[in-house]
């Protein structure tokens, strides 16, 4: 499978697979970095796609960039990538994990991307980060007044990206395929029901999965339900 490390609007990126007009945007979850779409490439280039994946701010390639992992930035690197992208391929879709997928939508909802593969999306942004604060004990006035609140759980609750969370609400309207754990911590059942009956996206569910696919049985599901999607 051919391989060309490039950069797109100033980032890291990686294309896989011959020359096409078709293409996926792949846009990895936290801890997560460009290298890993190669497992999907594997299955979409085969198919007649390539595969643009990119690094997110403080991963991958860009593991010290002074750029961080906030909406307000990623969105618009995103954005920029997709412009350079139009004049390149016909057709472009999106291959989204965990919040990479909630980039994704939050970018690329004007755009219009002729289908999506989400995997263990978060759609509920606001929900999780008030559950994280709950879980820190943390109140609301205490978030806009301190600004920043590191918590045991790894996690810097921020009142900058909760309000910028609030102000942009998600209004996706492109044809999805979710796959979802039904384990999932991140995202609970009613977020994702939710979020199906507003985009109508079409929602497979993984009895016994987790948010991060890792076990060989995960990892099959996980191939099927792209084979049967791509």
């Amino acid at each position: 499978m051919e391989k060309i490390k490039l950069e797109v609007a100033g980032i890291p990126a990686v294309l896989y697979g011959k020359r096409s007009r078709r293409v996926y945007l792949y846009v990895h979850g936290k801890n997560g970095s460009a290298a890993e779409a190669a497992r999907f490439a594997r299955t979409a280039c085969p198919a007649g796609w390539q595969v643009l994946a990119v690094d997110l701010p403080e991963h991958g390639a860009r593991k010290d960039s002074p750029e961080k992992l906030v909406p307000w930035v990623v969105t618009r690197e995103l954005q920029a990538v997709y412009a350079r992208m139009q004049p390149v391929w016909k057709h472009i879709r999106v291959y989204g994990v965990s919040i990479g997928a909630w980039f994704a939508m939050q970018a690329l909802q004007t755009q219009q991307p002729e289908k999506a593969l989400l995997v263990s999306p978060i759609v509920d942004m606001e929900n999780l980060i008030l559950d994280l604060m709950q879980q820190a004990g943390e109140t609301e006035e205490q978030l806009r007044t301190a600004g920043e609140i590191p918590t045991a759980m790894g996690e810097t609750l921020s009142w900058p990206y909760l309000c910028w969370v609030r102000e942009h609400p998600l209004h996706w309207k492109v044809p999805t395929q979710v796959l979802y754990a039904d384990t999932d911590p991140l995202t609970g059942h009613t977020a994702m029901e939710q979020f199906r009956q507003q985009t109508g996206a079409h929602l497979t569910i993984l009895e016994g999965g987790e948010h991060w696919f890792h076990t060989e049985t995960q990892l099959a599901a996980l191939q099927s339900w792209e084979e049967h999607n791509c």
